[in-house]
């Protein structure tokens, strides 16, 4: 008597086939991904007298004590303190006491609804110091005085050229719009000192004489000299 015929099991077939197409396309997802994926931006290094490569301090005056800075342009506090001790600074700079090295770092492209405004900002900065060491200090308090609020997409690219070029710097538009220096400011943020009681990378960030403080230490504006005597 003949065996009976094998029936197919065409479900058991398709199911094989759903699985080798799914696996087929997970691994075209994943190939697209990894070619896709966002570069990190080369570190170019600003070459200029005021540019201290190493550790990414604008330098500004020539006096024996030492005043570090780390900001952000989008940061708020960084606002404050600006308005707060700014003339403060300016005045110890000027009378030949500090020399002021400040920091443009990011550490709030998070609050910038994925426009890298903290970075980009930084990097413009460079731009700035690079094109003139003198507009520097014109260039960050014409920032603050155009700060957008966190959580907005910040100041557009054609902006910060326009703040640039009220502080008298022009033609460094393609280092601003291409974000020349955006690789250095995330190798330089990286570099950044944390206070004595934070947890992390904050700003504003302050160190007298190359050694960190809490900003709860300051004293009022008209007493700063006092941390350098």
């Amino acid at each position: 008597m003949a065996a009976p015929a094998r029936k197919t099991n065409w479900f058991a077939i398709w199911v094989s086939v759903a699985v080798v197409v799914l696996l087929v396309a997970v691994a075209g997802l994943v190939v697209w991904m990894n070619n896709t994926a966002t570069a990190p931006d080369p570190v170019n290094t600003p070459d200029a007298a005021v540019i201290n490569q190493e550790t990414g301090a604008i330098t500004v005056g020539d006096g024996a004590g030492t005043m570090d800075t780390y900001i952000d342009f989008m940061c708020p506090v960084c606002n404050q303190f600006e308005q707060a001790y700014g003339e403060a600074i300016q005045s110890l700079v000027d009378d030949g006491t500090i020399t002021l090295n400040i920091h443009p770092i990011s550490i709030l492209d998070r609050a910038s609804q994925g426009t890298e405004y903290s970075t980009r900002a930084a990097s413009a900065m460079y731009c700035v110091a690079a094109a003139d060491g003198s507009a520097a200090v014109p260039f960050m308090q014409a920032m603050y005085a155009n700060q957008p609020a966190e959580g907005s997409t910040g100041l557009t690219d054609e902006q910060i050229l326009a703040i640039a070029a009220g502080v008298g710097v022009t033609g460094i538009d393609s280092c601003v719009n291409d974000g020349t220096y955006k690789g250095y400011v995330t190798a330089m943020t990286e570099k950044t000192p944390v206070a004595p009681s934070a947890q992390g990378i904050g700003t504003p960030t302050i160190a007298i004489n190359g050694q960190v403080i809490d900003n709860s230490s300051l004293p009022a504006p008209a007493d700063l000299a006092t941390l350098f005597q």
